[in-house]
């Protein structure tokens, strides 16, 4: 069964930084296609980055484009987004995805992703 497991959410206040982590369950499980998406309260779920394993193409949503780096590491199996000048409009539930490997293309569409970890929550306040 896939499991995907955030953590490194916490509460900071604008311009600092915090680095999320998405443990992906399986030594085999290789997805072609991982995302971070976000929640705000009475908001739609949105994408913050993405990554095509194959090849390394990133997309970042223009809200976060220059601050937040999606990376992954492949040997462990972990994404990451690292998060710089933090802003208090970046509050929000953080998700990590993955898309089912029987599709061999990238996507930004949470109704795209078919595994999804539990969430963390990031709050930025002064």
């Amino acid at each position: 069964q896939v499991q995907l497991v955030e953590s490194g959410g916490g509460s900071v206040q604008p311009e600092n930084s915090l680095r999320l982590s998405c443990a992906l369950s399986g030594a085999t499980y290789r997805p072609r296609c991982l995302g971070w998406f976000r929640q705000a309260p009475g908001k739609e779920r949105e994408v913050v980055a993405s990554i095509f394993t194959s090849g390394g193409d990133t997309y970042y949503s223009d809200s976060v484009k220059g601050r937040f780096t999606i990376s992954r590491d492949s040997g462990k199996n972990i994404l990451y987004l690292q998060m710089n000048a933090l802003k208090p409009e970046d509050t929000a539930m953080y998700y990590c995805a993955a898309r089912s490997l029987r599709w061999s293309d990238c996507s930004t569409k949470p109704a795209d992703f078919s595994h999804w970890g539990q969430g963390t929550q990031v709050t930025v306040s002064s």
